[in-house]
């Protein structure tokens, strides 16, 4: 091929890329893609799906020269081999002949169908979707070139299906509205059970209603309790909080209430409470459970009558003031062995919401993740990070007793860790430096088949004194594929 017709196939290829840009609906999008993706590459056969969420549950697909067989092998059999790795790990896939290649010449939908050359790409970062490219109508393997034009097609295409795929799904006008009305950025996810929290919190937030917020340690009722403030009629007034556990029992009331001159040991002067610190605003009762017995019966009072006395004072002052309060305690056990007063119970209970535990959404885990990572990398500031889709998984799939606030630590720890390997992106083992116990004692055939790889090249490398040209002369593969399999395997000089 001569340079001219060279520069005009590459002069079309991005034209054509560009014209993409232009269609307003996913259906027409995903057929012209696959279509320009397959002339390029000379694919004899293309496949290109796209997920729902992070579920990598296929949403959309288009198939080129695939018959409904061939297409159920390669989204039932193939994609759970080869497919699924590209997505899992968030890089191409590239091989020439997938039949002798050992990360899949094990998988029986590969020996089945004599795949040979394979190009593999997911789209976007997390990935959103993967085009599967199989064989060349022309003898051979797919070139460096169709690779790099395969990864640029893959960065082209990732907005746009991920922006009309956005418009494509089914809308939930109701949820929507919530979202609008009631503001809470912080407040991260798309589970059924954040909906119906958020759902009762819109519903109370601008009403006069005193608030009790239940669930695990851990879970965000704190920032539920601001986010409720923030969304009334009295946010821009002050919202002061206590922590009811943090204090002695005989400071709690003082703390409350404020108290005279010489009403206790240490009321050396005149101090004012968080009660009157709240006035027009609103007040914060975090760990409500470890009020003393006395503090108790003067918060149902002031909920009651919205007075209060500061201690050794007989005037009593009206208060203006919204108490939200919280708990992660048992209130009904606590009202049973007589620790909590039964009235203040019920007098608290009028409006409960309760957080959800991390495990009844698991769904939201990998955008909590996405939004720990970039928020303490502005706190830190330190250059953005993206994650790797094996981190997510990983995150996905690992226990977290201490719900979202554990989890925005690890993300946090692992953000440093990242930075301090000058890493690209954050990857699983920032996250869990010590790996996690495995969930089975027999490593799956692609783990073994993955660690047989590694032990091979690593040997191979050390043998030639770590010259990559010597090493993939005696492996019999492209030099950049070797570069490829030492960052693909983790492979680093040091480690011999």
């Amino acid at each position: 091929m001569s340079r001219v017709d060279r520069t005009s196939i590459e002069r079309d290829f991005y034209r054509r890329l560009l014209d993409l840009g232009g269609q307003d609906e996913i259906e027409p999008l995903l057929d012209q893609a696959l279509e320009l993706i397959v002339e390029v590459t000379g694919a004899a056969t293309g496949y290109l799906e796209l997920y729902a969420d992070h579920s990598n549950r296929p949403r959309f697909w288009r198939a080129h020269r695939l018959t409904d067989n061939d297409l159920e092998s390669i989204r039932e059999s193939i994609s759970r081999g080869i497919i699924a790795r590209a997505v899992a790990e968030g890089r191409t896939i590239d091989t020439a002949a997938a039949q002798v290649d050992v990360r899949f010449a094990d998988l029986g939908s590969v020996r089945a169908n004599r795949i040979d050359a394979v190009l593999c790409v997911p789209v976007g970062h997390p990935a959103i979707g993967v085009v599967y490219l199989q064989n060349r109508e022309e003898p051979g393997s797919f070139s460096e070139l169709d690779r790099e034009r395969a990864e640029l097609f893959a960065r082209q295409l990732a907005p746009l299906a991920d922006r009309l795929g956005r418009r494509a799904e089914p809308t939930d006008d109701h949820t929507r509205a919530i979202r609008e009305r009631f503001r809470a950025p912080e407040i991260v996810g798309r589970s059924a059970a954040l909906a119906r929290l958020l759902k009762g919190a819109s519903d109370v937030a601008p009403l006069a209603a005193d608030v009790l917020i239940t669930g695990p340690s851990g879970t965000g009722k704190s920032l539920l309790a601001r986010v409720i403030a923030a969304n009334s009629p009295r946010a821009a007034a002050p919202f002061v909080d206590l922590n009811c556990a943090a204090l002695p029992d005989n400071l709690i009331e003082s703390e409350l209430f404020g108290a005279e001159k010489g009403a206790h040991s240490t009321a050396t002067k005149k101090t004012l409470g968080k009660v009157a610190a709240a006035e027009g605003g609103t007040l914060f009762l975090d760990e409500i459970a470890d009020l003393s017995a006395a503090a108790q019966a003067k918060l149902l009072h002031l909920l009651e009558t919205r007075t209060y006395h500061p201690l050794g004072s007989p005037t009593p002052i009206r208060a203006d003031v919204r108490i939200i309060s919280a708990t992660n305690a048992d209130l009904q056990a606590r009202v049973a062995a007589r620790t909590f007063r039964e009235d203040l119970y019920y007098r608290l209970h009028s409006f409960p919401l309760e957080v959800p535990a991390l495990d009844e959404r698991r769904e939201d885990i990998p955008l909590l993740v996405e939004y720990f990572c970039a928020d303490a990398c502005r706190r830190h500031r330190l250059p953005e990070l993206p994650v790797a889709i094996r981190a997510l998984t990983a995150c996905s799939e690992a226990p977290w007793p201490g719900h979202t606030r554990q989890l925005a630590h690890a993300i946090e720890a692992a953000v440093i860790r990242a930075h301090g390997d000058r890493a690209s992106m954050l990857r699983d083992t920032h996250v869990f430096p010590t790996p996690l116990p495995a969930r089975n004692t027999s490593p799956t055939l692609q783990d073994a088949t993955r660690d047989f790889q590694r032990r091979h090249v690593l040997q191979i490398l050390v043998k030639n004194n770590w010259n990559v040209s010597e090493s993939a002369q005696h492996l019999e593969i492209a030099r950049s594929q070797l570069y490829r399999l030492i960052d693909d395997l983790g492979l680093r000089r040091h480690e011999t």
